[in-house]
């Protein structure tokens, strides 16, 4: 009887520690990142920019139908700007990849981590997840929405929290019409 007991403990225990660590088939759906995108659009005093970054991968994690989580990086070296041309097109470039900004060099990648997933209605969810920029992590609260195998979200960040202060006027004075507006608007669109 002990030794049947024991057994039945041990499988238990291996059965849930083997269901934990492996996902279930059709449960984690990998981002498609080529058919995916991530629009960025920053504001000034005197008008704005917008421009696009990489995914370099992802993925959502559902059960049964519903979202429970997900983790994407995205390539920070892929920054692009889409509004402007030719010279001043390269300048603003190269200073958002400068340290002044997201210093790609150090940190070329910029990553998003699930960590609490809430039904909001019927294909929504409000998502909290661990953002992490310059090697800088901090919670961001956002919506999103899943609509067969495509998902919406629109998430406004703050870049003063990782450490992203050039021309901010909550840490300079007196900039008047050259200051950078602090928060910054992703709009992600995915495929999986």
């Amino acid at each position: 009887m002990k030794k049947n007991l024991l057994s039945f403990v041990f499988a238990i225990v291996f059965g849930f520690t083997a269901s934990a660590t492996s996902p279930v088939d059709g449960e984690k759906k990998e981002v498609k990142a080529e058919k995916s995108s991530v629009t960025w659009k920053a504001y000034k005093v005197t008008g704005s920019h917008t421009g696009t970054i990489n995914i370099e991968e992802g993925a959502l994690v559902f059960d049964n139908d519903k979202l429970t989580g997900g983790e994407f990086i995205v390539d920070m070296t892929s920054l692009v700007d889409s509004d402007m041309e030719g010279g001043m097109k390269g300048k603003l470039e190269g200073h958002l990849k400068s340290d002044d900004f997201f210093g790609v060099e150090t940190h070329p990648t910029s990553k998003l981590v699930f960590t609490k997933v809430e039904t909001s209605g019927k294909n929504s969810y409000e998502v909290t997840g661990d953002l992490t920029i310059k090697g800088i992590t901090k919670a961001v609260t956002f919506d999103l929405s899943i609509y067969g195998s495509k998902a919406t979200a629109t998430l406004k960040v703050d870049r003063t929290n990782y450490d992203i202060k050039f021309r901010s006027g909550n840490f300079f004075e007196n900039l008047g019409d050259k200051t950078i507006y602090d928060e910054f608007d992703l709009v992600v669109d995915l495929v999986f």
